[in-house]
């Protein structure tokens, strides 16, 4: 599978989101050597009662408890939006080999825009990356959710 094919996955997961009227962000975690899809996740923020269900969380912690491991070396993760610094520490704790990211995010992102955590001197592993996979998808997804959001003043 190419890096398209799984963020085709990435995106199926961002509109699971979508339709449960959360920021629609997916991720897939998968095994470098396999070529197989390890964990998927989507943003569950709102219903979840918790502000760390962002997809990128959300998908380590699966793929971690199903590989019985801390550590996810080995793995690359898809994902539709520019990681925040939350996700990106996150990233960078479970030692993810490589990420994949949709489209940036210019306000919240934390990887090629904001606080740039890969290369803060408190980043202790940094993954290889590469954004722009999609990008105009994840944007129109994302784009669609928050005119829906502002047009009825649910914002």
């Amino acid at each position: 599978m190419t890096h398209s094919d799984f963020m085709i996955i990435a995106l199926k997961e961002a509109q699971k989101a979508f339709l449960k009227d959360e920021v629609p962000v997916g991720a897939v975690i998968v095994d470098l050597k396999t070529n197989k899809i390890i964990a998927k996740a989507h943003n569950q923020t709102e219903h979840g009662l918790d502000p760390t269900k962002h997809a990128e969380i959300s998908v380590i912690r699966k793929a971690c408890r199903k590989l019985q491991t801390k550590r996810l070396w080995g793995c690359a993760m898809y994902v539709t939006l520019e990681p925040c610094a939350m996700c990106a520490a996150a990233v960078s704790f479970a030692r993810i080999e490589q990420l994949i990211i949709g489209a940036e995010d210019t306000k919240g992102g934390a990887v090629l825009n904001g606080v740039r955590f890969f290369e803060s001197k408190t980043c202790h592993f940094k993954p290889t990356f590469q954004s722009g996979i999609m990008a105009e998808e994840s944007s129109q997804l994302l784009k669609k959710f928050f005119i829906h959001k502002r047009k009825n003043n649910i914002l």
